[in-house]
Order: structure tokens, then C-alpha cells, then sequence
């Protein structure tokens, strides 16, 4: 009888302790997930912030009047570099992408600048970038909503906190980024 009850016991102990690793391998391959959509984002970044060089010089010689405009994609790309941690990359990303929003309504008063074979491209890699960060941005947000939603169900709770596991932020649109651009404009140079 002992001898049923040593092995119940082994059975109860080794079921337990599979269980635990299984919740813990859950748990750091949604941390890992969300590591990696990170990545896949800083990536998509990266490329847009080398675009913005090219499209700076391009709308250069056209925007002799909207130098405010070209001025906020400049502070914005200094953003970036300066940005270090997720937040202050998000950060930068968004005031990237309003920037971004701004030229592109700007450019509309531009009737050479739009013709301009260089702005036009640049204008369709940054928008196919921007298209593409939409995604990674959804796909992160998935990630980091499965996995807050983990650390707070039991019995996964109580190994992330083991684990010092905490919530991680989503990426949310500013209020400011809902809004319109304005478009006015100054005495175009055409």
C-alpha cells in the first residue's frame, strides 16, 4: 500500500512540476514574442528614418516657405536617434508619423514638388513603411495583450510574479494623431 501511495504521490509531483514548466514556457515565449514584434517594428523604423533623409533633400528646394513643416520631420528624426528605450521610441514614432502626415498635406500645395519622380518614390516607399509598421504595430499589440492577459489569470499569476514578469504598454494613437492635419499655408513659392 505505501508502495501505491510513494507513486501516487512521485505521479502527483512530477504532474505538478510539468505543469509549472509548461506555464513557465508559455510564459517566456510570449515574452520572447513580444521581444521579437519589438524588433520587427525598430526594423521598419530604422528604414523609415533612412527614408526621411532622402525626402528632406528632395522637398528642400520646393518648400522655401514651409519651413516649419520640414523643421518637425527634422526634430522628429533627431528624436529617433536620441531615443533609447520603447517608450521614447514610440514616442519618436509617433511624432514621426504626424509629421509625416503634415509634409505629405503640405506637398499637396506643391504642384512641382509632387511631379518630382524622387519625392514621388520616396512618398510611396515611406506610405508601403507605413502600411507595414500598421501591421507590426497590430501584431505587437496582439502580443502584449496575450501576454498581460496571462500574468493576470491564475494559476499563471503567481509563477510571472516569480518570474518578475509585469505588464507591458501597448502602442495607442495620441489624441493629437486622431485629429485633422491643418493645412495652411504661407505665400507658396511656385
Amino acid at each position: 500500500m505505501t508502495i501505491i501511495l510513494g507513486l501516487g504521490l512521485l505521479f502527483a509531483a512530477a504532474g505538478a512540476a510539468w505543469y509549472v514548466t509548461m506555464i513557465y514556457n508559455g510564459l517566456i515565449a510570449l515574452k520572447n514574442d513580444i521581444d521579437k514584434a519589438w524588433a520587427n517594428i525598430d526594423v521598419m523604423l530604422k528604414q523609415r528614418h533612412d527614408e526621411l533623409s532622402k525626402l528632406l533633400e528632395v522637398c528642400k528646394g520646393y518648400m522655401n516657405f514651409e519651413g516649419d513643416t520640414l523643421q518637425k520631420i527634422t526634430q522628429a528624426r533627431s528624436m529617433y536617434q536620441q531615443a533609447v528605450t520603447v517608450d521614447q521610441k514610440v514616442q519618436a514614432d509617433q511624432s514621426t508619423t504626424s509629421a509625416l502626415r503634415g509634409l505629405f498635406a503640405v506637398a499637396e500645395n506643391y504642384p512641382d514638388l509632387k511631379a518630382n519622380a524622387n519625392f514621388t518614390q520616396l512618398q510611396k516607399r515611406i506610405t508601403e513603411l507605413e502600411n507595414q509598421l500598421a501591421d507590426r504595430r497590430e501584431y505587437y499589440n496582439d502580443s502584449v495583450n496575450t501576454f498581460n492577459i496571462r500574468i493576470q489569470q491564475v494559476p499563471d499569476m503567481f509563477i510571472a510574479s516569480q518570474m518578475h514578469l509585469t505588464e507591458r504598454s501597448m502602442f495607442k494613437v495620441e489624441e493629437a494623431d486622431k485629429a485633422d492635419v491643418p493645412m495652411t499655408f504661407g505665400a507658396a513659392g511656385r
